[in-house]
């Protein structure tokens, strides 16, 4: 991966409101080509990040995105990043035809015709007015705006909140099917994580302003693994460290990290946490030890 261009990167990133700090000197760098997944707690820093990535605040520490100072050259940056919140800021007001008439005059890379051909053979027909629109008729426009965007970067902040589980899968993979390429980065955040798993090639956990956990989803098999213990050998597997331990019914589930395969089994069935499970983890490990990664 290092010798894919960086759409965007940041070092000692920081950012503080009055005395609380939001960001604290934060590093990341996101390739092109990539589908980011930017997941933390409410309060975490995620959106901060986001503004910042959109020359949206003032921050401190570097960050460039696509070549530019985002907060310094917004207008620039604009032409190639599309920033798309959830299907509840759609303007609902609006008729159809008058949501794709603004995004035209707000983004240079909008285009109408294709944002009307994904439309094609849906309910979501020209003179309807937004607020009308059932949930996922909801999804199919939000995604209609989305696909017809060009953008080098596209963000995507909650952008499924509020729609049922078979509409934000049929989102999701339409999004890969349709829109990823070779050249467009998408950087998504959301609580719901299981839902986006499948897609994302990079994840990062951010906790209470730092980032704690940044690499390929490929690699977390390398790095973590989760096994089911019985209690004959529970006392076995305390001694390699488990960082989260969690008992359901008779069987324990650990999570440890940096053990080799071979030591852990022995102890019972060996898997890859999936990635809720994972953030849970480092998550509550953050919380009751700060300041460790």
């Amino acid at each position: 991966m290092t010798d894919i261009p960086a759409i965007a990167s940041a070092r000692g990133l920081t950012k503080s409101f009055g005395r609380k700090d939001v960001l604290r000197g934060i590093d990341f760098t996101i390739p092109a080509g990539r589908i980011y997944g930017l997941l933390g707690q409410n309060g975490a820093g995620k959106t901060t990040t986001l503004n910042a990535l959109l020359g949206l605040t003032t921050y401190g520490g570097q960050l460039e995105v696509l070549g530019f100072d985002p907060f310094r050259n917004r207008a620039q940056l604009m032409n190639d990043v599309a920033f798309i919140s959830d299907v509840a800021s759609l303007p609902r007001f609006l008729k159809v035809r008058e949501l794709l008439d603004l995004v035209r005059d707000i983004h240079p890379r909008f285009d109408r015709e294709k944002a009307e051909s994904f439309l094609q053979g849906t309910d979501v027909k020209p003179g309807l007015k937004i607020k009308t629109l059932s949930k996922g008729m909801l999804a199919q426009l939000h995604l209609a705006v989305v696909m017809a965007i060009d953008a080098k970067l596209l963000v995507l902040d909650e952008p499924t909140l509020g729609l049922d589980i078979p509409y934000r899968k049929r989102f999701y993979r339409r999004l890969i099917e349709d829109y990823m390429t070779e050249e467009r980065t998408l950087l998504i955040t959301t609580h719901q994580v299981d839902e986006i798993e499948f897609i994302l090639t990079d994840i990062m956990f951010i906790h209470d302003g730092e980032i704690i956990l940044d690499t390929p989803v490929e690699d977390l098999g390398a790095l973590y693994a989760q096994v089911i213990v019985g209690k004959d050998r529970l006392a076995e597997a305390e001694k390699l460290a488990p960082i989260y331990a969690e008992t359901r019914f008779d069987q324990t589930a650990m999570v440890f990290k940096n053990v080799a395969p071979e030591k852990l089994e022995p102890l019972g069935q060996v898997s890859t946490p999936s990635l809720s499970d994972l953030f849970v983890t480092l998550m509550q490990r953050q919380s009751a030890i700060p300041g460790e990664a």
